[in-house]
């Protein structure tokens, strides 16, 4: 049962993974259709927003791997199609967002708040332990009495 079991593990762990993209989008240079795929898996689907547009059958990702295999024909580098589709759709359509000021606040704030968050609370409850007991605060000779007779019942 086991060995069938890891013969089929390995069986489709060998299957290629299937692609989104259509016969009809690949281009006729393979070096440029390999630049085409390494892009687009790094560009988010915004009709899906949890895939590439390598991934998506959504006709909005199927028209900007076509853009990307078009700007890849012009001539452009991988960088300038990421600046162009980040101009055009935000920095949300790439799955691996850049490192900017935005980004890294997105990183740190949390952080920040813990260490903010820990400070508060021991400052807030630190006090309370390390506040001695003032004279005002003891029992009198009468509350004493009135306690002791309700400890004994």
């Amino acid at each position: 049962m086991r060995k069938a079991f890891l013969i089929l593990v390995l069986v489709f762990s060998m299957i290629p993974q299937a692609f989104a993209v259509n016969p009809d989008e690949v281009l006729d240079n393979p070096v440029l259709e390999q630049r085409a795929r390494e892009l687009s898996v790094g560009i988010r689907c915004l009709v899906c927003q949890n895939q590439s547009i390598d991934d998506s059958d959504a006709q909005l990702a199927r028209d900007l791997r076509i853009l990307v295999r078009e700007k890849l024909v012009e001539g452009l580098t991988d960088e300038q199609i990421l600046d162009y589709l980040v101009d055009r759709y935000g920095e949300f359509v790439l799955l691996k967002p850049r490192l900017t000021l935005q980004t890294i606040l997105l990183w740190i704030l949390p952080f920040l708040a813990l260490i903010i968050g820990a400070f508060v609370a021991y400052k807030t409850f630190g006090k309370a332990k390390r506040k001695p007991i003032s004279a005002s605060q003891t029992l009198s000779q009468d509350e004493q009495e009135k306690l002791d007779k309700i400890l004994s019942e």
